[in-house]
């Protein structure tokens, strides 16, 4: 009787442990559009935007399933590296430089309007991040010596410089990677970013702390900066000239940046991204594939080489997506 007991909990206990160890996968569901999209904004479990190269934006209302193509009109030749929306209606997009412009549609893309323009020399626009509908932030290269800012507090209709307010200023060769739109994330009260090239640093309310990437190389340093809480924070990067090197391509803080240390087992290469999901799970992604981390970003597994800019969680449900070149568009499955 003893032994049928101890059978029957030694098969509950693989049941249970091997559905624990379901395997994260990577689902391919759009690919062949020309355009390169490191924009990604996923509203919920079924409503999907997505921004790119040649003035392209794409638009799923059906969980992926298909997505509905847009060239913004007149702005054919714009590299739209950033999106945020707000429903399947409203949506604002960032078009990088130069000059600089920032649009907006509250009618599912039919239409856009320009909410602002800035035609200074050496402007370079990054990555937006919204608080909440009305608030917003998109930060770019430094500009003067100091990074550029400007905030919207009209869900993006408008938009004003405050770059003067963001201190202390970035080293020389120091600034932002338009790699994915996550290298500016919301914090409580505030923002915190991440800088690469020359240096790379966490700014956060006024305090810079230096991040331990490489520091010799323009291409190298932080790409992506992912917030679980004020303390426990995830940053990737790398070098994306060398995609394969695991060097010095992600460090993790739990003390609010004031200390970093390297990972056990790091993401498999240059990574451009990377999103905390739940509990102590992270996804990160870059040119030579995905991996998934279980354990606060201690340890990787590399679970797909599919080619990826950019992955996001929905800011309402579960459902996390991917986008890269050629109109790529990924979903997690067995998560």
């Amino acid at each position: 009787m003893l032994y049928k007991l101890s059978l029957v909990i030694c098969i509950i206990i693989m049941v249970t442990g091997f559905a624990g160890l379901t395997a994260q996968t990577i689902q391919l569901v759009s690919s062949g559009t020309k355009t390169s999209i490191r924009g990604l904004s996923v509203v919920d479990d079924r409503v999907i935007w997505v921004s790119g190269s040649n003035g392209t934006v794409g638009k799923s209302v059906d969980s992926g399933n298909t997505f509905k193509w847009i060239t913004v009109k007149g702005f054919e030749k714009s590299d739209f590296r950033d999106i945020e929306a707000f429903d399947d209606r409203s949506a604002v997009i960032m078009a990088i430089a130069e000059p600089a412009y920032i649009l907006r549609t509250t009618n599912g893309g039919e239409t856009w309007e320009t909410a602002y323009e800035n035609k200074t020399k050496g402007m370079f626009l990054d990555a937006m991040e919204f608080r909440s509908r009305d608030s917003g932030i998109v930060i770019g290269d430094p500009i003067n010596g100091n990074f550029f800012v400007a905030g919207t507090f009209d869900g993006g209709a408008s938009w004003q410089d405050i770059s003067s307010t963001l201190k202390p200023a970035p080293d020389s060769g120091e600034a932002c990677f338009a790699s994915s739109g996550t290298n500016i994330r919301s914090i409580n009260p505030g923002y915190a970013l991440v800088s690469g090239g020359l240096n790379s640093s966490l700014f956060i309310s006024g305090e810079k702390m230096p991040i331990p990437f490489t520091r010799s190389k323009e291409t190298a340093g932080g790409n992506s900066l992912a917030v679980k809480t004020n303390l426990v924070m995830v940053v990737v990067g790398g070098n994306f000239a060398t995609k394969d090197s695991i060097a010095k391509n992600c460090f993790v803080t739990k003390n609010g940046g004031r200390s970093w240390t390297a990972p056990s087992l790091s993401p498999h290469g240059y990574r451009s991204c990377v999103e905390w999901l739940d509990k102590n799970n992270w996804i990160s992604c870059g040119l030579n594939g995905v991996d998934y981390s279980k354990d606060e970003g201690d340890n990787w597994n590399w679970i797909s080489k599919e080619s990826f800019h950019v992955c996001r969680k929905a800011k309402k449900g579960k459902a996390v997506f991917f986008a890269g070149n050629d109109g790529r568009i990924g979903k997690l499955s067995g998560y």
